[in-house]
């Protein structure tokens, strides 16, 4: 496969490569985008990549909280102006408190909204609005509580980053402080995960890949290479479980009091997490960069 230009600036602003490591990487794996940020971290060149350094849709997230079911709504839009419109920030909330019946997006999409549907409404709005509009995702939690944080709000209930905390255990007053706290640390640390169980296997096996393989090499390359079942039985072991530590919430150290983890904090508390929503405005979502000066050129070139 070609490397092109693109592909290397591509690589370089997600993981912090030079221009050349970036481009080694991405020939030694055939210009497979993913497969070269682990080729990258494999030889100690670049951090994990985070998706939200990709990030480049604009738009709203809601959120809304009855009882002990909470939901987070993502509308994006084509320009971040749209999300100070008093009429496109109403449609959020609107929609937003409308999930709170839905089981999901789908369901959602159906769901009546003043005599029309949701999608109906939508519609409706970007003839109003002036600009495409997309329902693009909701989650839910549900627990004896649900505490929810907004970050940036635009409004009440309204932002960027939206967050969501599921709880059990304790009384209503207590459950409320500690869950506002442990959601504005999910916003700040965005843990992939609550704990090791419910994590990805296929994220935690290719973790692990990558930390055996730069583990092999860096033995290999030592003065005094240790014996195989030290870096097997030990040093793989130990790394796996520092990034278990970085990025499920429970492991997280505590931003309030970094000298206890979350889980520690939930239990001092009372209170046990058992789930979470972090929503930001279109993570995962990949907008297309324009490079003008090329642009002209194309143009003035006929």
């Amino acid at each position: 496969m070609a490397i092109t230009a693109s592909m290397v600036k591509e690589l370089r602003d997600s993981t912090g490569a030079g221009m050349m490591d970036a481009k080694k990487a991405l020939t030694e794996t055939d210009g497979d985008m993913q497969a070269a940020v682990d080729w990258l971290r494999t030889k100690g060149l670049a951090k994990a990549a985070k998706k939200a350094d990709r990030v480049a849709a604009e738009g709203l997230v809601g959120v809304a909280v009855r009882g002990g079911r909470g939901v987070a709504v993502e509308i994006n839009s084509e320009t971040d102006f749209v999300g100070k419109n008093a009429d496109f920030q109403k449609l959020v909330r609107d929609v937003t408190v409308a999930a709170l019946d839905a089981g999901d997006v789908e369901a959602l999409k159906v769901s009546d909204l003043g005599g029309k549907s949701v999608a109906d409404t939508l519609t409706a709005a970007i003839a109003t609005i002036g600009e495409n509009m997309t329902l693009r995702r909701m989650e839910a939690v549900e627990g004896e509580s649900v505490a929810a944080y907004v970050h940036n709000a635009a409004a009440e209930g309204l932002g960027r980053i939206g967050v969501l905390v599921a709880l059990n255990g304790a009384d209503a007053e207590k459950t409320a402080g500690i869950g506002r706290q442990i959601a504005m640390h999910i916003a700040a640390l965005a843990p992939l995960a609550l704990d090791e169980a419910s994590l990805d296997p296929a994220v935690l096996e290719r973790e692990r890949e990558v930390q055996t393989q730069k583990a092999l090499e860096e033995n290999a390359s030592a003065a005094k290479p240790k014996p195989d079942a030290v870096i097997h039985n030990n040093i793989i072991p130990g790394r796996m479980k520092k990034y278990l530590e970085e990025v499920t919430l429970t492991g997280q150290k505590f931003v309030i009091n970094p000298d206890i983890t979350v889980a520690q904090a939930a239990q001092e508390a009372g209170v046990e997490i058992v789930g979470f929503v972090r929503m930001a405005v279109g993570e995962g979502i990949e907008k297309k960069q324009e490079d003008f000066a090329a642009e002209v050129a194309k143009t003035l070139a006929g």
